[in-house]
């Protein structure tokens, strides 16, 4: 990797829920975001159990930031999506290997 090393957030969360998140994360600042839509299986009849009421339509929030904001980034996500909360979604971190079309790092 040249420059900086980078690392990928993503975040799964209920239907509705990408525009707050996507906007704390560029608060927090990373540069953007995709937001792509997916269908939850399996977690219904999980949480179901606990008497919660899960919608299986998804938003997942991916964005790759420099690792210097990386916990920023992530902390300001999870804050937005309300993930201390059963049944409101999940995020994680992953190392990047590899970039291609990022900025150079000048100097």
């Amino acid at each position: 990797i040249e420059g900086d090393a980078y690392e990928l957030h993503t975040c799964v969360v209920q239907r509705g829920k990408a525009e707050d998140v996507v906007a704390a994360a560029i608060r927090a600042g990373a540069a953007g975001a995709t937001v792509s839509y997916g269908r939850g299986m399996g977690t219904r009849e999980r949480m179901g159990l606990l008497g919660i009421a899960i919608d299986p339509e998804k938003e997942v929030i991916q964005t790759v930031t420099p690792h210097k904001i990386t916990e920023a980034v992530f902390t300001a996500m999870v804050k937005a999506a309300g993930l201390d909360t059963p049944g409101m979604g999940f995020a994680f971190v992953s190392p990047i290997l590899m970039t291609a079309g990022f900025p150079k790092k000048k100097g």
